[in-house]
């Protein structure tokens, strides 16, 4: 009992917030381009002031974990390699190629995955998570232009490329709040006090605007393909990393952080990058809308299950 009520106190709030943005969208208490400035907001403002304050604040000493960066990279490389080769070999059509692979190996970790951590160890606990927004946003950046670049026949520029990642407000944030921790650069408490609330307030704020931004969309034309996403990213590609990791001895905040990257529904990201670079940007939104909706279930499933034979 007390397993599965650590597995509804993950999952639930999560889904609360998306449904209230839900009901923002359905009694149109916000236009589309009231989301698109707010949603812009939350990414360039207060994920930027998460990252900051929960990088300045933490100890590095006990936060940065060597074994689990690099067991992530590896997890990572290895699904995006596996990825590319089944999908290319499956299926004909360039521009579902590039969607079927984001949807796949992109998680939607920063939305969904933060939030969960928090839910299960506390907001105090979270700076382990956190620090690996840092090493996984830029990866699943660089290798989404390299992917729908490549189907669309375009020419990857990695300098440009990393060039937009080091701009990045996300990763602008965590630079700084490094650099103040490293430097002994003190942040005066009236300062450090509002960037605390507006920390606490951004993954709540963020999930709302998710929920009011699913948009549904005809699934006729690509329903095989939508399956294989789906199925890959709630099952597949969980049961792989999430087994190897717990064969590897991962436990604790570690194994979970493992979770919200691995478990988590296709990332937003990858349905706006999809509708930029002549992508099947049909088929991106509905993973993401698909995966969102049914990972409700998924990862109160993943949870449930790896709790109830103790790896956390």
């Amino acid at each position: 009992m007390e397993n599965l009520v650590v597995a509804i106190e993950a999952v639930i709030p999560m889904f609360c917030l998306m449904f209230i943005g839900v009901l923002v969208h359905k009694y149109r208490l916000l236009s589309d381009v009231e989301l698109v400035h707010l949603n812009r907001m939350v990414f360039r403002v207060f994920f930027s002031i998460m990252m900051f304050y929960n990088l300045y604040t933490t100890n590095l000493g006990t936060t940065f974990r060597p074994r689990l960066v690099l067991f992530a990279i590896g997890a990572l490389a290895v699904v995006y390699v596996v990825t590319f080769a089944v999908v290319c070999l499956t299926e004909a059509k360039p521009r579902r190629r590039g969607a079927m692979i984001q949807a796949i190996y992109r998680s939607n970790f920063v939305l969904m995955g933060v939030p969960l951590v928090a839910n299960i160890f506390g907001d105090d606990k979270i700076a382990v998570t956190t620090m690996m927004i840092a090493i996984v946003v830029p990866i699943y950046n660089v290798l989404g232009v390299f992917t729908l670049e490549t189907f669309r026949g375009g020419k990857f520029n990695l300098g440009h490329i990393l060039l937009g990642v080091l701009k990045n407000p996300m990763i602008l944030g965590a630079i700084v709040g490094a650099a103040f921790l490293l430097l002994g650069i003190p942040v005066p408490k009236p300062i450090l006090k509002p960037l605390a609330q507006i920390s606490a307030a951004t993954t709540p704020l963020a999930l709302i605007v998710l929920g009011a931004s699913f948009r549904l969309g005809s699934t006729q034309a690509h329903l095989p393909q939508l399956v294989a996403c789906i199925v890959s990213r709630l099952f597949i590609v969980p049961a792989v990393v999430l087994g190897t990791a717990v064969w590897l001895g991962f436990r604790g905040i570690e194994f979970v952080t493992l979770i919200s990257i691995f478990c988590t529904p296709c990332a937003v990201a990858g349905y706006a990058m999809a509708q930029q670079m002549d992508s099947d940007a049909d088929l991106a939104g509905n993973c993401v809308v698909f995966t969102s909706g049914l990972s409700c279930i998924t990862i109160f499933g993943w949870i449930l299950f790896f709790k109830s034979i103790g790896i956390f």
